[in-house]
């Protein structure tokens, strides 16, 4: 029997250990039929343009890209799509020729499909507000844009980090900016949290009656418990609390197909790692 070389994938990030993308490229892969390998790398910062290479040079095809490597393989691309230009980092690397990489970022649309296809959200002509002007935050702007909300305002603890990033999309769109102190009165369709507030237990500074009567409040960090932001979501009766976990498997969805030109059906994969968290 011949050999037969599998293309080799993998998430590379530090820490890794609680990476769920293995599970999640691997059921993709079994659903669609195609035969790869998906494996988590750590990987320090100061080895990581190395072990881009070392790893393309053994069939590595592609790579999912995680904290805190990002802006560092949006340096290393020689080849950038335009959503992950204006994100300023890459989650996604297409390995083509030898050192030859084209960088994307799926984070954005990876909401954007969770709010719409698995939740039946509209953005278009809503009222959206941000927390956080982070690169979390940053990443997913483009493809929220393109949606056309209303309005788009993004609120931060320190207001420049989030003028300076309403500038840098200012030419695509007016993003509204605010301190968390400045949000009383305001109402909203929904309430992004983008902050990493939610892994240290914490919830930014919020007033109530930010949510309007039919509203969505989503959290980007996901968990087997509520978030904080959820529960204070709950206590303000958003119609709809949502946790980052759909996020996830669309991103990772998104980068799949960047790799094998085939879309995998997500619904299922959700399901099943919810299950098993």
């Amino acid at each position: 029997m011949p050999n037969i070389t599998i293309d080799r994938y993998a998430v590379m990030g530090n820490p890794i250990t609680h990476s769920k993308s293995p599970q999640i490229h691997q059921q993709f892969a079994a659903q669609t039929r195609q035969q790869l390998s998906y494996e988590k790398i750590q990987v320090e910062t100061d080895d990581f343009s190395d072990a881009v290479a070392r790893f393309q040079q053994n069939n590595g095809k592609g790579l999912n890209i995680t904290v805190p490597l990002k802006e560092h393989a949006f340096k290393i691309a020689n080849q950038l799509t335009e959503r992950a230009r204006r994100a300023g980092a890459v989650n996604t690397l297409i390995l083509n020729a030898t050192n030859n990489y084209t960088g994307d970022n799926t984070d954005g649309i990876g909401l954007v499909r969770d709010l719409m296809q698995n939740h039946d959200t509209e953005l278009a002509n809503k009222d959206i507000l941000i927390l956080g002007a982070g690169g979390a935050v940053r990443g997913i702007l483009e493809p929220f844009i393109q949606q056309r909300p209303d309005r788009l305002l993004i609120a931060n603890r320190t207001l420049q980090r989030a003028e300076d990033l309403a500038e840098d999309f200012s030419d695509i769109f007016h993003i509204e900016t605010s301190e968390y102190t400045a949000l009383e009165g305001l109402q909203f369709d929904i309430i992004i949290n983008g902050t990493s507030a939610s892994l240290s237990g914490d919830l930014p500074p919020l007033p109530e009656k930010l949510l309007k009567n039919t509203s969505t409040a989503y959290d980007m960090m996901y968990g087997k418990e509520d978030t904080p932001f959820m529960l204070w979501a709950k206590q303000n009766n958003a119609t709809k609390i949502l946790d980052g976990l759909g996020m996830l498997v669309e991103q990772a969805a998104e980068s799949f197909y960047c790799w094998r030109h085939i879309r995998p059906d997500t619904k299922p994969v959700i399901t099943s790692i919810r299950r098993n968290m």
